[in-house]
């Protein structure tokens, strides 16, 4: 690969990386966000806390999405399924942008760790990739399935109060469960139970830690 050409590189992947952690929105995903209903209900402090809370996790989470579609279309030599998880990357940047809007209205901020948590993300999923595409597509499932949980979790935990972000939630965990499914039936293989435990286990100290940083 020529010099400029790795260097064009990494400057593509360094924008994608501050992209992702700025999570600057686009007019139209604001018009998106315009869409969903305003609250009927002014929420109290306590409730805005937590909504502010709740959203900061979620946004997180669409950071490492990120991190982990690019590292994986970076891994795969399969171009059809590089193509696959490019087009999945732009469908999570719609959550990126929303759970960012979300946050701004609230009056909220994203965690000061992003730059941490995206490049974790990263590094785990160019891992998955160069085991195999089954591996990594596996992961993807196994991913989606434990985003799936957690977004149960916050809609019970959520304000009743806070209803445009509750509709922001049951959206994205539409598009969540289809992504898994459609990472499964790409061929995605089951991820062995230590390797599940362990995500688990670091789901849970990313979301305790990023309610309150």
């Amino acid at each position: 690969m020529k010099t400029s050409t790795v260097t064009d590189f990494c400057i593509k992947q360094l924008d994608l990386a501050l992209r992702s952690i700025a999570a600057v929105p686009l007019a139209c995903e604001s018009q998106q966000v315009a869409n969903f209903p305003q609250n009927s209900l002014e929420p109290s402090p306590g409730d805005c806390a937590l909504s502010v809370a709740l959203m900061r996790v979620n946004h997180v989470g669409e950071v490492c999405a990120q991190a982990l579609y690019q590292a994986q279309a970076l891994a795969t030599p399969n171009s059809e399924l590089k193509r696959h998880f490019h087009t999945a990357a732009l469908e999570e940047q719609q959550h990126l942008n929303w759970t960012a809007m979300r946050l701004r209205e609230l009056g909220g901020r994203p965690s000061c760790l992003n730059p941490l948590w995206y490049g974790g993300a990263f590094v785990l999923g160019l891992a998955a990739g160069r085991v195999s595409d089954a591996v990594s597509l596996g992961f993807v499932t196994e991913t989606e399935r434990q985003v799936e949980a957690h977004l149960d979790e916050h809609l019970e935990r959520l304000p009743e109060s806070d209803q445009r972000s509750r509709a922001i939630l049951l959206r994205m965990r539409e598009d969540e469960i289809r992504h898994g499914a459609d990472a499964e039936a790409a061929g995605g293989q089951p991820v062995p139970a230590p390797l599940r435990w362990a995500m688990t286990l670091m789901g849970k100290i990313m979301t305790r830690t990023a309610e309150r940083f």
